[in-house]
């Protein structure tokens, strides 16, 4: 199987190789790498590859590849491509899947995991490429597009948020009661219900496909899915939402994605309920004239529920670098919505503020009681958690009645 060592960190008196588990999808001279989000793998990214590739059959055979154990790059030994096809390679982040999984969460932060993203570019043996992230892996796309612009054609981020407090959800009783399901799935099939609702619209879970619903058959995909793979362990996990709760573009890092002179698409599902649509939008602001807003009618995982829009957003990305559109032709396209329902946004609405006084009081009430929701969600979070381990105490110390033996 194909792995790349990007790095090395202590474990105890030792030194351990930190490796990534990737595959390639498809061949050609455009480069894409998809960067998946919290406690997804690889294969997350399916409908993509297949409507960026064609196809789904990795084209990495270990039996084909014996460059990689010699210590060669990827594309040292690879032979010629052609110019109009795509090649696709999509990884496990550190701390799920089959890569590495770190002890401790200070490994862990979405500028580390950019360095590995471009540590995997480099072994790959590729220039340049477009660089595609959903969740935590769109904030791992912004890192890494701060940190080595020269290297992108491309920024698409998809479900984004600005990371630290913007990863909490609205908070609302179906949040809440998410939350609370979440913290006590153990099994592949608690785990699945719980990510079926955060994943995906109700409509969409309620369509019916041949003689069942929908959500019949994603349950079914994902209790097989998250079997082969087991649970996340705790330390990815915490890891991992250590690396989102932290993560914040400095506006340094923003106006050097700005300026570096590839185009961004920002694409988000209208009604998602984990990374808030108004944060979407709020860094697609930042990044004009560069960035352009798409919003698909769809939840978290769009690209899983609108697989056409999100895919033919892409592809415009793709076309539109290969064309050389100026940044400002690109954001400067006028607002649209596609048959399928996808708003189609250069300029995604900005508030205008005074700067009176008054105002300026008001906005910084708003955004007061803004972080005291997110506090109270928090709270309700811990007092769950709380209240979940007080009622195993309980039943571990609750005595047990033993019946009276007549002589």
């Amino acid at each position: 199987m194909p792995y790349c060592e990007v790095g090395r960190y202590a474990d105890g008196d030792k030194w351990e190789g930190v490796r990534l588990f990737y595959r390639r999808y498809g061949s050609g001279a455009t480069k894409v790498l998809l960067v998946i989000g919290l406690a997804g793998t690889h294969d997350s990214w399916g409908p993509q590859i297949k409507g960026l590739t064609g196809s789904l059959e990795p084209s990495d055979d270990e039996a084909l590849r014996p460059d990689e154990e010699a210590g060669v790059g990827a594309a040292e030994a690879a032979p010629a491509e052609a110019d109009d096809g795509i090649e696709v390679c999509c990884f496990d982040n550190r701390g799920v899947g089959r890569s590495s999984v770190l002890p401790n969460k200070s490994y862990y932060s979405t500028a580390i995991m950019a360095t590995d993203a471009l540590a995997l570019i480099d072994h790959l043996g590729w220039k340049k490429a477009h660089v595609f992230g959903h969740s935590m892996g769109a904030m791992i796309a912004c890192k890494l597009a701060a940190m080595a612009p020269h290297r992108l054609c491309s920024l698409a981020l998809l479900n984004v948020t600005g990371g630290g407090f913007q990863c909490f959800p609205k908070v609302d009783a179906q949040m809440l009661s998410l939350a609370f399901r979440f913290l006590r799935a153990k099994t592949p099939e608690e785990r699945a219900l719980v990510d079926l609702e955060t994943h995906y619209t109700k409509e969409y879970l309620e369509e019916t496909v041949g003689s069942c619903t929908r959500r019949m058959v994603l349950y079914q995909e994902y209790v097989k899915g998250i079997s082969s793979t087991g649970m996340q362990s705790n330390c990815g996990f915490e890891g991992q939402v250590n690396a989102c709760w932290t993560h914040k573009m400095t506006t340094k890092e923003l106006d050097t994605i700005r300026s570096a002179g590839f185009l961004v698409s920002v694409i988000h599902g209208r009604y998602d309920i984990i990374a808030q649509l108004c944060h979407a939008k709020r860094l697609a602001e930042r990044l004009l004239p560069v960035a352009r807003m798409v919003v698909p009618h769809g939840a978290h995982l769009v690209s899983h529920e609108r697989p056409d829009e999100v895919n033919n957003a892409l592809m415009d990305l793709i076309k539109a670098t290969k064309s050389e559109i100026k940044p400002e032709e690109w954001s400067a396209q006028p607002e649209n919505t596609s048959e399928t329902g996808a708003l189609i946004s250069a300029r995604p609405i900005t508030v205008m503020v005074r700067t009176d006084a008054g105002v300026d009081a008001t906005a910084a009430v708003y955004n007061l009681l803004g972080k005291l929701q997110l506090s109270f969600l928090y709270l309700i979070g811990m007092i769950l958690m709380g209240f979940e381990l007080m009622r195993n105490i309980v039943r571990v110390m609750k005595p047990v009645r033993v019946a009276a033996i007549e002589s």
